[in-house]
């Protein structure tokens, strides 16, 4: 009787406190047995490319979203086409061309692969390469505990990163029914949208709904974004501006401050001013010393913990870009 009620406690443990990571399988050092040393091979990898390239970090940071936010968090992102399956997650217009960091994954994998063959899913190095670009590009402000034991997935579809990646010209009521849909609050939302404060954004992603119409932009913004895109952006010509234009190598709190500003190139980041609720947390986020940074890190482990697979609903790759025959 007493073990049955304690079964009961932990399953209503997991229904009211759905950010526990626990819940879904995923424990802190889980390869501590297994490879030891696989969360310090990835950290030094990551470090040799952020450190010279931060962009690159910011291009993880996403890569852990926009794998998370499509079949789950499950390495299906970094899955090559293939003739049977021509059209995968990256080759989606959300992922190609501007999603990067696949080589800093592969870099991670083969030195993992060497340590301990067969052991560390590369949905975990995802994670651990998302979570440490954050460390990085934080200037060490952002430690996040990231849990692991995360199988990777068969299925990647281009079709459904459009589907459930939510696109920069999203409203308000559209962002968090989209965040909702995986899970994740209207809060964390906000905070995950931090993550704008680092990297760059293609012209044709804004210039449409931000500086071709009438907006809420800052006057003098426009004219900066108008001087550096051109009015039809297309393939051959399609620049990038930094996201950030105030501290666009680190990971903080600029984001908000720049949201207040109405300097923000997105409708979707401008949007967070459209209700009293989410303005007082991007001003608590612009204000308030150290609070964004300890709620983006339960965010990204919230988020980590979305739809992951277990069992023979995935597989340990040894390679990234295929699934295993």
């Amino acid at each position: 009787m007493a073990a049955a009620s304690l079964k009961l406690s932990v399953a209503l443990a997991c229904v009211l406190l759905l950010s526990s990571a626990a819940c879904h399988g995923l424990e802190v050092g889980y390869y501590k047995k297994t490879c030891p040393r696989v969360e310090a091979i990835v950290r030094d990898e990551v470090k040799k490319f952020v450190y010279k390239n931060a962009g690159i970090g910011a291009g993880l940071i996403r890569m852990f979203f926009h794998d998370c936010f499509v079949q789950g968090c499950d390495g299906s992102v970094l899955l090559d086409p293939t003739p049977t399956n021509p059209q995968p997650e990256k080759l989606s217009p959300p992922n190609f061309p501007s999603l990067r960091g696949f080589e800093v994954i592969d870099a991670a994998k083969d030195a993992v692969e060497k340590a301990c063959p067969g052991v560390v899913s590369c949905a975990d190095i995802v994670a651990f390469a998302g979570r440490d670009a954050a460390y990085f590009l934080s200037k060490m402000k952002v430690k996040i505990n990231m849990p692991a034991g995360r199988l990777d997935g068969r299925v990647s579809n281009s079709t459904e990163a459009l589907d459930n990646l939510p696109p920069p010209f999203f409203n308000l009521d559209q962002l968090v029914a989209s965040f909702a849909a995986k899970g994740l609050s209207a809060e964390d939302m906000v905070v995950l949208s931090g993550a704008h404060t680092i990297g760059v954004s293609h012209c044709s992603s804004f210039v449409s709904d931000r500086i071709a119409v009438t907006s809420d932009i800052d006057g003098g913004f426009a004219n900066f974004l108008r001087r550096r895109c051109p009015a039809n952006p297309s393939t051959a010509n399609d620049p990038t501006v930094n996201q950030d234009v105030v501290t666009p190598n680190a990971l903080d709190n600029q984001y908000y401050k720049n949201v207040l500003a109405h300097k923000v190139l997105f409708t979707s980041d401008a949007a967070l001013l459209t209700t009293p609720a989410t303005t007082q947390m991007v001003r608590d986020s612009a204000n308030i010393p150290g609070q964004w940074e300890a709620k983006f890190n339960k965010a990204m482990i919230k988020m980590g913990a979305i739809d992951v697979k277990t069992g023979k609903q995935g597989e340990i790759r040894r390679k990234c870009r295929v699934v295993n025959h």
